[in-house]
């Protein structure tokens, strides 16, 4: 094992951030791993129960705020960042304008980011390696009890909005984030200051008024939880403002004036497949488990299993205007073997038979 005090540090970090650029993030800074506000942030957060059925959040408790007790002898986080826009894209304001076309968040329109981003920090440690010799490491992306962007804005990568997603000056908010927990003493970055100033665009962009203060999000109303993390039943008096939304939603982003310096995406592994930018809903509904398991493995849609992005398009078809399409298309799997599908289905057609359809 590397002894650090042997060590030229920044030379060590230097050679870090050349490597990330040559990976394909565009910033990379270092963080200490203390977090103290952030962590009262997380435990009233929690408190208020905003966090849903996202009961791990509740498990892991204090360690998501503290790294050194996650990962024992960690005393600096090495954050990255990658951009995923993908420029080739559907516009997504006339996806989301179109009703008979569903919505993908922007960032699951490629390949699962958690192995691209995965893959290439453990690159990066090992590149380091390399040249200094063993040391301990443990590489995270998301799925991780760590508070990302908290350590992210502490190693200067962007601030976080009102929104409380991570915003960048150079680069808006269409990146994932990545971290290198380490024993490396590396010399540590300045935090980045705040520059939302007075807009709060994002806070009533929201559909579902999730944002329900500046830097505070119910999960629990927010699209991209229902239609990702929420096993069960959407609850009815939210359906209608989903819309067209059937993974995720980027609503708060969109509207968002820094996302004017959005990086299209670099690394090929995040352009759009299967063309899921603006995808028909009758033909997404129309897809077979099969289908879903064939074209969905490798994409972070994956992970919600064909039940669930059946029960999201079955919700956005009740939205979408009333046609032969549509209704046969929610007919089509009345009798679907789930019965989380067959209830969202029947919404769905008492929602067009109330509006006049002949459903």
């Amino acid at each position: 094992m590397t002894e650090p005090d042997k060590l030229d540090l920044h030379a060590a970090k230097a050679s870090l951030i050349a490597s990330a650029r040559a990976l394909g993030f565009s910033h990379l800074g270092v963080a200490s791993v203390e977090i103290p506000e952030d962590e009262r942030h997380l435990l009233h957060w929690l408190d208020a129960g905003f966090h849903g059925e996202m009961g791990y959040m509740e498990r892991h408790g204090v360690r998501r705020s503290r790294p050194q007790e996650f990962v024992a002898g960690t005393v600096r986080v090495v954050s990255a960042r990658m951009d995923y826009w993908p420029g080739g894209a559907a516009d997504a304001q006339s996806v989301l304008e179109d009703p008979r076309l569903g919505y993908v968040s922007r960032y699951a329109l490629g390949r699962d980011y958690h192995k691209i981003m995965r893959r290439a920090l453990a690159h990066l440690a090992e590149d380091l390696g390399a040249h200094i010799g063993r040391f301990g490491y443990r590489v995270c992306v998301d799925t991780a009890p760590v508070l990302e962007k908290a350590l992210a804005r502490n190693a200067g990568l962007g601030w976080i909005g009102k929104h409380t997603n991570l915003i960048a000056r150079d680069a808006g908010s269409w990146f994932f984030l990545g971290e290198i927990l380490t024993d490396l003493p590396l010399p540590l970055d300045e935090p980045a200051s705040a520059h939302c100033g007075t807009c709060q665009a994002c806070i009533p962009a929201c559909p579902t008024g999730a944002i329900v203060a500046p830097y505070r999000l119910d999960a629990r109303r927010c699209i991209s939880y229902l239609t990702i993390e929420h096993r069960t039943a959407i609850p009815v008096e939210l359906r209608s403002a989903v819309g067209n939304r059937i993974y995720g939603c980027d609503d708060c982003q969109l509207v968002c004036p820094w996302n004017k310096f959005a990086r299209e995406a670099a690394h090929p592994d995040f352009k759009v497949r299967h063309r899921l930018d603006a995808p028909r809903l009758s033909e997404l509904f129309a897809w077979r488990e099969a289908d879903f398991e064939e074209r969905m493995r490798g994409s972070a849609i994956y992970r919600i299993g064909y039940e669930r992005w059946s029960r999201n398009i079955a919700v956005a078809l009740g939205n979408a205007p009333a046609s032969d399409e549509v209704i046969g298309a929610l007919r089509s799997r009345l009798n679907d073997p789930s019965p989380l599908v067959r209830e969202h289905v029947e919404w769905a057609l008492a929602r067009h038979q109330q509006s006049g359809a002949d459903a």
